[in-house]
């Protein structure tokens, strides 16, 4: 590239397109960037320094920590919580809303985040990330639960974090998105991937296929379909992929297209399985920016009302003709 942008440079950019902007969102996303820097940091050192393995604790879904949960967890909540630019958290790992200590003055917007994503790879040195997104909150309110129950498409910002053979942060703040690189040596966020756009044909899909027989029957008729290849009624061949990482999957959707599915079954929760607030809210924003969609099934992610700060929901994104042909198969069952 002619010109090295960095991360706080295009922010600062971006937020002279907007003089009613103030700098304390600029001072947010910075505050993130820092606490990625360190995960990052301590990702790469893995088992070097001691931070691989289960911490024999659950979070408030009932799931086995990594200690990388746990500590990924406190450096975004520690870079966070004593900035005044948030007026709030919320973390999946914990059950309730993170206030902001009485001794640090309070801001205007709300952070909520999945400190590390696809956790349950982090031993076998695959790809894990980190996810967040901003919500605005009345300046003076002291915010519960109540507050972070806003639909997605109320997000200020989202982004996630890729801690992979490079560390990338994909970030959208409502006008397209962009991909940055971490440049190890001098420690900054570096513009590499401007305004990524998801292809809207694919012939590439991701699903756990062990959850098959527990699959409706809309989700059952497009794999079936895409596995007939060129010899079935799409006549052309497809490629399966599923890396257990939501981050690293949504990545590669950027990057060259593809949909994504984690849908509905009858297995062991009718609410399906990614968190709305955490996951499915932040990555449906930042894919419906890069010009791909994002859906349950049954209705766009953004358009969700939230009705808990842990709810989880079916999620289907990606390239965005795929997605609607899933999508009109759940309406044409409904018949």
């Amino acid at each position: 590239m002619a010109k090295n942008i960095t991360l706080t440079q295009f922010i600062i950019e971006q937020q002279r397109k907007f003089p009613e902007v103030s700098g304390d969102f600029t001072l947010l996303l910075n505050d993130i960037v820092t606490a990625c820097k360190k995960i990052s940091h301590l990702v790469n050192r893995g088992d070097l320094i001691g931070v691989l393995g289960n911490a024999d604790t659950e979070n408030v879904q009932g799931e086995v920590q990594k200690k990388l949960d746990i500590i990924t967890h406190d450096i975004m909540v520690d870079a966070l919580d004593w900035t005044g630019h948030l007026a709030g958290m919320a973390s999946e790992e914990i059950e309730d809303t993170i206030k902001i200590p009485s001794q640090y003055p309070k801001g205007k917007y709300l952070a909520l985040f999945d400190p590390l994503d696809g956790s349950s790879n982090i031993d076998l040195n695959l790809t894990v990330g980190t996810i967040f997104s901003i919500l605005r909150c009345s300046e003076g309110v002291e915010p519960e639960v109540a507050d972070f129950l806003k639909q997605g498409s109320e997000q200020v910002c989202a982004g996630f974090v890729l801690y992979g053979p490079s560390t990338m942060m994909v970030l959208t703040t409502g006008n397209g998105v962009n991909g940055f690189t971490l440049d190890p040596d001098i420690g900054e966020f570096i513009l590499t991937h401007p305004e990524i756009k998801i292809p809207e044909e694919t012939s590439e899909f991701a699903i756990n296929m062990s959850n098959q027989r527990f699959w409706e029957e809309p989700v059952q008729r497009y794999v079936e379909e895409c596995l007939q290849g060129e010899e079935g009624v799409r006549g052309k061949n497809f490629n399966m992929r599923w890396i257990a990482s939501l981050v690293a999957e949504v990545y590669r959707i950027l990057t060259r297209g593809g949909v994504f599915m984690y849908p509905l079954d009858n297995h062991k929760s009718k609410a399906g399985r990614l968190r709305l607030m955490y996951e499915a809210n932040p990555i449906g924003f930042i894919v419906e920016q890069a010009g791909g969609a994002c859906s349950t099934g049954r209705e766009r992610i953004l358009d969700l009302e939230p009705t808990g700060i842990h709810q989880r929901v079916p999620l289907i994104l990606g390239s965005k003709n795929e997605v609607e042909r899933i999508v009109n198969y759940h309406l044409e069952s409904k018949k």
